[in-house]
């Protein structure tokens, strides 16, 4: 057998694997004698099969068989003593593979295409300088959050007419065409200011006319009054006819014990003081996540930006068409292969940090990330207690469910909050706290 490995660049080769007769046919005679032994063919006792008949009938498909089980071991095998960083999987050269006579032939030669990345070098030091936005609760999201509470813990009555603060329900109409849907809703506190006057006074079995373009500024509610996707709603245009068959508004709750106990459990608070505090600290806590989260993009478009790694990239567009059963056309690529290749090249850096750095994570650590969830779903300590020794049992049923796919995807979710942790450590994280609306801001204009 003969393997060799021909550069075409730095990031693309061409792998080729001879084989002779004397490579594979002691695997061939072997899988032979096994099929004699097994086989139930009429006219032969149970394991008297000559293999001469073997031969005959299923000689071709166990050479076939015999022969890529041993280039797949062998080009692994190759691969990984000659540490080729390889991406994607090698691609065979199947018009040469066609033009085998499996008949006849006694040496045979495969050739494989392979994408490579070289060595790279990443900065992981105090000169890495990234901005962090905290974000400060401020007394205008605070009574914004405690407006929204009262109304979703409020009594809700069916007015005879609709004012500015209740939401209609009816059926939906296009003025002309086909267009139809029987349950719709308007919250006419959304509708924009100067077209709210027409849902304002409408009462039951009245119909509404309006341009489909003017009621809403925000595509997604457009979207969601047409039960269409924004791609879709973004099209449509032209009057429409809203009939309404109910209406519904919402009396807010009183801030009181009731208020308290319905939204944070009973006697969690036990006066508006600390209602008001509990509201700050869990927006704050939401708001820490969103921050966080932002600061992971801006790590990650450093790390994107400065760190100069070659890729293959036409061999990448070749396996992802190859690989794909038809799912990527070069369509497909033209639109999304500069994300792909922007997230393929943040995954080697974060790769590279954890081989360098030495972050694993042990099944142990895997297994209690599955406690805590399964707790923080069913309720928190108090379920954790009622269960007592049959947690760990719950968790690992859980790792093992989806034929694993669960404990792979709390591992990498674990790794990956390493990697990061590892990276903030090292770099200077700049801070500058914002409010709500500021931190919106920010994150509308961050663009990939």
């Amino acid at each position: 057998m003969e393997i060799t490995l021909n550069k075409t660049n730095t990031t693309e080769g061409l792998i080729k694997i001879k084989l002779t007769e004397g490579d594979y046919q002691p695997k061939v005679e072997e899988k032979v004698k096994e099929y004699a032994r097994k086989a139930s063919i009429k006219g032969f006792r149970q394991g008297k099969v000559p293999t001469g008949v073997i031969k005959r009938m299923f000689g071709k498909s166990i050479l076939v068989e015999e022969i890529n089980h041993l280039l797949s071991h062998k080009l692994s095998d190759y691969i990984k003593e000659n540490n080729l960083k390889i991406l994607g999987e090698p691609i065979p050269n199947q018009e040469k593979a066609l033009n085998i006579d499996w008949e006849a032939q006694k040496n045979f030669e495969f050739e494989y295409q392979i994408g490579m990345v070289d060595d790279f070098k990443y900065d992981l030091s105090a000169k890495v300088n990234v901005k962090s936005y905290p974000i400060e609760v401020d007394e205008k999201t605070l009574e914004e959050t405690v407006s929204d509470l009262k109304k979703r813990f409020g009594k809700v009555t069916n007015p005879d007419e609709a004012i500015a603060d209740d939401n209609i329900y009816g059926e939906l109409r296009a003025s002309e065409g086909d267009f139809k849907r029987e349950h719709a809703f308007i919250a006419i506190e959304k509708v924009e200011k100067k077209e709210q006057k027409k849902f304002i006074g409408a009462k039951k079995d009245d119909e509404v006319e309006f341009d489909i373009a003017k009621i809403y500024s925000d595509e997604e509610l457009k979207a969601q009054l047409l039960g269409q996707s924004p791609d879709e709603a973004k099209g449509a245009k032209g009057k429409y006819i809203f009939k309404v068959n109910s209406i519904s508004r919402t009396e807010p709750a009183e801030v009181n014990q009731e208020l308290f106990d319905r939204v944070f459990g009973k006697d969690a608070v036990k006066n508006e003081e600390e209602f008001i505090a509990k509201i700050k600290d869990t927006i704050s806590e939401n708001y820490k996540r969103e921050s966080e989260h932002f600061l992971e993009h801006h790590i990650e478009d450093y790390y994107v930006a400065n760190t100069t790694i070659d890729l293959p990239e036409q061999f990448l567009k070749t396996w992802l068409k190859s690989s794909s059963q038809g799912q990527v056309t070069d369509t497909v690529l033209e639109k999304e292969f500069e994300d792909y290749k922007r997230g393929l090249k943040w995954d080697l850096v974060k790769n590279k940090i954890a081989e360098d750095n030495k972050i694993t994570v042990e099944a142990d650590e895997v297994r209690a990330k599955a406690k805590d969830l399964i707790i923080s779903q069913f309720g928190g300590q108090a379920f954790a207690s009622q269960l007592s020794d049959r947690l760990d049992g719950i968790a690992d049923n859980y790792l093992q469910n989806e034929n694993g796919q669960n404990f792979m995807r709390l591992y990498n979710q674990l790794r990956a909050e390493k990697i990061l942790r590892l990276i903030r450590e090292k770099i200077t994280v700049q801070e500058k706290k914002v409010s709500v609306d500021e931190f919106k801001k920010i994150v509308e204009e961050h663009k990939h």
